[in-house]
């Protein structure tokens, strides 16, 4: 018999994470992160990482189990999480999938499979020599030559990912892009898909609010502090929320244009997880509006919506 489990999807800023808090009371479950930046330590403002406070006694897992200085892969997210899965599910309690990082929630829901090749080291050090001298979008280009659908999916700035992609090609003769296969079919666990969503110009103006609550809150110096450590180029500081603040610190732009490069890199990415959720995966939408009655509402709807398929 396959675990039961529970998925919860949507863009950034649209009520996900309440709804989990309720849903997780109502079924007595426990939230796995789906968010990739948000098992970074340190990272908190930035990526709306829950309080413990808004948590409400709710057990989570997979928040704040790297430094940000530490590779996290899909493939690592896709392993751990289908070990919380098993382990909430082998206490009697229901797991609970929630975020908005739609290759990670898809790897752990259905049966991607990775490339396996291990680390080539001589090759490595060759390749940060060439970054010292040449810089990572000089690197980047290498990618474009061999492998331009991993070079459009990776930022140049994610020196450790194009490096990875560009050893799997060496050792394999093979394009990284074409080693990260899924598999057709259903999830691998009785899942419910669940996603929010809400009319555009209302979640834009929710996010603009959001970024100057973020701001307000402390982000400046959140993001100051991981860049003083010389996390520039790591790949957890490439995260929206993170990497729009580099060129101010650098002196090539005001803080008032870096905050409305966030805003607005924050309000496309939410059009881009909406896009690619609607086309990969087979999710029952609920809008929800700005009002709390109107969100409690849509949360009834979806405990019930929830309720009828775990028992199916």
């Amino acid at each position: 018999m396959r675990d039961k489990l529970i998925a919860i999807v949507g863009p950034t800023g649209v009520g996900k994470t309440k709804l989990s808090i309720i849903a997780a009371k109502h079924f007595g479950g426990e939230v796995i992160n789906g968010d990739a930046s948000q098992v970074y330590r340190g990272l908190d403002i930035g990526t709306a990482k829950i309080t413990p406070h808004e948590a409400e006694g709710v057990p989570h897992h997979l928040i704040d189990i790297r430094d940000p200085e530490e590779e996290y892969t899909v493939a690592d997210f896709q392993r751990d999480a289908r070990l919380a899965v098993r382990e909430i599910s082998s206490r009697g309690k229901l797991p609970i999938l929630v975020g908005g990082t739609g290759f990670y929630v898809k790897a752990a829901l259905f049966d991607y499979r990775f490339s396996s090749i291990g680390a080539n080291q001589a090759y490595r050090r060759e390749m940060e020599a060439f970054v010292e001298q040449e810089g990572g979008e000089a690197l980047h280009e290498r990618l474009k030559a061999v492998d331009p659908d991993s070079a459009v999916r990776i930022h140049p700035h994610n020196v450790v990912r194009v490096m990875r992609a560009l050893e799997v090609y060496r050792e394999t003769g093979r394009p990284f892009s074409g080693q990260q296969l899924a598999v057709p079919g259903a999830p691998i666990f009785d899942a419910v898909l669940v996603g929010l969503t809400m009319e555009r110009s209302l979640l834009y103006e929710r996010i603009n609010q959001r970024v100057d609550q973020m701001m307000t809150d402390g982000l400046l110096d959140e993001v100051q502090s991981l860049y003083k450590r010389g996390l520039r180029e790591s790949k957890a500081l490439q995260a929206i929320g993170y990497k729009e603040f580099f060129p101010y610190f650098e002196g090539s732009i005001s803080l008032d244009q870096a905050i409305d490069r966030l805003k607005q890199n924050s309000r496309r990415y939410a059009k881009r997880q909406f896009t690619w959720f609607r086309r990969q995966m087979n999710i029952h939408w609920f809008e929800v509006d700005d009002s709390i009655s109107g969100f409690s509402k849509v949360a009834g709807d979806v405990l019930t919506f929830a309720e009828k398929n775990l028992k199916r």
